[in-house]
C-alpha cells in the first residue's frame, strides 16, 4: 500500500469534503425537519388547525413539522422572523388577515412588508368567528344586546386577540351606534378566559377557540360574522340579520420568505392542496371550526391584494386609528 504524503492527504480530505457538502446541497427537498411558524399562542383556531395540517404535511414530506407559536405585537414578531429567515423551505409562517391584511392599517410602524418579504404557498381555507358574551349579560341575540348598551353607555367591553376580533368589536360598535370598552390582549385565549370570568362583557372570537366553551355553556354565543349563515353553525344568525353591512371573514394560509425557489412553492401547495381537499381531513377541520378549501400559489398570491384593499375600507370605516 502506498502511504499518502501530508499534503495528499489535505488535498485528498477537501476533495471529500466539497463533495459532501455538493451531495447534500442536491438533496432532495426536504431532509430536514419544517418549523411552521404561527403569529398566535397555543390554543388558538389557528394553532389548532395548523397541528392537523401540518402533522399531515409532514408525513406526506417524509420529515417531522415543528410548530413554533410566537405570539405578540398583533402577529409581527412571527412575521418579522419569518421574513428574515431563509428562503429554503424550512421555515413557513401558517397566518391569516391578522398580519398580511390588517396590520398595515393597523399598526404606525412595521417590521416587514406583507407584499414584498412573503412567497405565497397556498390558502387553506377560512375561520368563521362569532360573537359571544358571557352567559350572565341578559341577552339572548344581537338585538337585545345592543339595547342593554344603549341603555347603559360605557358599561359593556369587548375583548380582542386577532385583528379579526379589533375590527369585528369596533365596527360593532359604529355599526349599531353604541359605546364599548376596546379590552386588548396579545392572543385570544387569555382574552376568552376574561370573558368567561366576567371581567370582559363580550368578543369576537374564531369558531375553533370559542366552541368548546360554548357547547360547555361557559359562553353565550349569538350571531356569526359572515354575510352568509356558515355552515358549519346553521343555527347562529349572522351579524348582518341585525346589524346590517357587518360582513368579515377570517382567512388562513401558507407563506415562505421572499425569493423561495419555485420547485419548492410548486411542491408545497402540491402536498397542502392534497392534504386540505382529503374529506377526513375536511371533516376534522370543520369540527375545529374551519371550513378548508384551498388552490394554486398564484392564486393566494392575488387573493392576499386584494385582502389588503378591503381590510384597508373596513379598518377605515371602523373609524380606527393606527396605534
Amino acid at each position: 500500500m502506498i502511504a499518502l504524503s501530508h499534503p495528499c492527504r489535505l488535498a485528498t480530505a477537501a476533495i471529500y469534503l466539497t463533495l459532501t457538502a455538493a451531495a447534500f446541497a442536491q438533496a432532495p427537498y426536504p431532509n430536514r425537519n419544517i418549523t411552521l411558524v404561527l403569529p398566535f399562542a397555543a390554543g388558538s383556531g389557528t394553532d389548532t388547525t395548523t397541528r392537523l395540517i401540518g402533522k399531515e404535511l409532514g408525513v406526506a414530506l417524509g420529515v417531522n413539522t415543528v410548530i413554533d407559536n410566537k405570539a405578540g405585537a398583533n402577529g409581527s414578531i412571527a412575521a418579522s422572523y419569518v421574513a428574515r429567515s431563509p428562503a429554503d423551505g424550512y421555515t413557513l409562517f401558517v397566518t391569516t388577515n391578522t398580519t398580511h391584511s390588517a396590520n398595515p392599517f393597523l399598526l404606525k410602524t412595521m417590521s416587514y412588508d406583507p407584499v414584498k418579504d412573503f412567497t405565497p404557498i397556498a390558502r387553506t381555507g377560512d375561520l368563521p368567528f362569532m360573537l359571544v358574551i358571557n352567559p350572565e349579560i341578559p341577552a339572548n341575540s344581537v338585538a337585545e344586546l345592543i339595547a342593554l348598551a344603549k341603555k347603559e353607555p360605557g358599561k359593556y367591553s369587548y375583548a380582542s386577540g386577532s385583528s379579526s376580533a379589533i375590527v369585528s368589536g369596533a365596527t360593532f360598535a359604529r355599526l349599531a351606534g353604541i359605546d364599548l370598552l376596546h379590552v386588548p390582549y396579545k392572543s385570544s385565549p387569555p382574552a376568552l378566559t376574561d370573558v368567561i370570568a366576567g371581567r370582559v362583557s363580550m368578543m369576537f372570537v374564531d369558531v375553533p377557540t370559542g366552541l368548546p366553551h360554548v357547547n360547555g355553556k361557559a359562553l353565550k354565543a349569538l350571531a356569526v360574522t359572515t354575510k352568509q349563515r356558515s355552515a358549519l353553525l346553521p343555527e347562529l344568525p349572522t351579524m348582518d340579520d341585525t346589524v346590517k353591512g357587518f360582513d368579515i371573514t377570517s382567512w388562513q394560509g401558507y407563506l415562505g420568505p421572499a425569493n423561495m425557489p419555485k420547485d419548492i412553492v410548486v411542491k408545497l401547495n402540491a402536498e397542502i392542496r392534497k392534504i386540505v381537499e382529503r374529506p377526513d381531513i375536511k371533516s376534522q377541520l370543520a369540527e375545529r371550526g374551519m371550513e378548508a378549501f384551498s388552490g394554486p400559489p398564484e392564486e393566494f398570491d392575488a387573493f392576499l391584494k386584494e385582502q389588503l384593499v378591503l381590510w384597508e375600507k373596513l379598518i377605515t370605516a371602523a373609524g380606527i386609528e393606527k396605534q
